[in-house]
């Protein structure tokens, strides 16, 4: 068999193959009332943006899918999950994680309750069902309905299922339900009283 020599490319004439650099973008966001412009990688979510550069790690990563909850946040008021939203996508908006909570009456009214009422085990699914909480009762008292909603939810209380659904989107690997629920309903129901 015969060999066939195969040119070499000279360095100075191949074709470049190297990837190109991410495009990066400068955000300014707010972050618990304070204003942070930072500029990233266009790739970069929320939540590894909060908890690698603004060093805010009370916002966990659970299962980094949208699945678990753990890293619910608001952003504008709304509860987002904020490993699957980019920082790109916050530029100009104000967000609100665990840390600035205290800060926000229903927010400090959760976690007093979260913690009277056994509202958690180990504590890391926590956070997310917190800040969850305090844009689920904010829907709640909107109007804004749920799955399970009929046209007399709202003057009928938050039910059972109500909670459990408009919830559902934050697992308690531990279990700690009948708890969170309690605590949920105890600030809803000091909320109307």
């Amino acid at each position: 068999m015969d060999e066939v020599a195969v040119p070499i490319p000279d360095s100075a004439t191949a074709p470049d193959t190297s990837p190109a650099a991410p495009p990066t973008v400068t955000t300014t966001v707010k972050v618990n009332g304070t204003s942070h412009t930072v500029t990233f990688d266009a790739r970069v979510s929320l939540l590894d943006a909060l908890r690698d550069r603004l060093q805010l790690t009370g916002t966990k990563k659970g299962c980094d899918q949208g699945a678990c909850g753990a890293c619910t946040v608001l952003v504008d008021g709304t509860r987002v999950l904020s490993c699957l939203t980019l920082l790109a996508q916050c530029d100009g908006r104000e967000i609100l994680t665990i840390e600035g909570a205290w800060d926000d009456q229903v927010g400090r009214a959760l976690q007093r309750a979260f913690m009277d009422e056994d509202g958690f085990q180990c504590g890391y699914c926590t956070p997310g069902q917190i800040c969850s909480a305090i844009g689920m009762l904010d829907e709640f008292a909107r109007g804004v309905p749920s799955a399970v909603s009929s046209h007399d939810s709202a003057a009928g209380g938050l039910t059972d299922p109500e909670l459990k659904e408009r919830m559902s989107g934050n697992l308690c690997r531990c279990g700690a339900y009948v708890g969170i629920g309690e605590a949920i309903r105890r600030v809803h129901d000091a909320s109307r009283g």
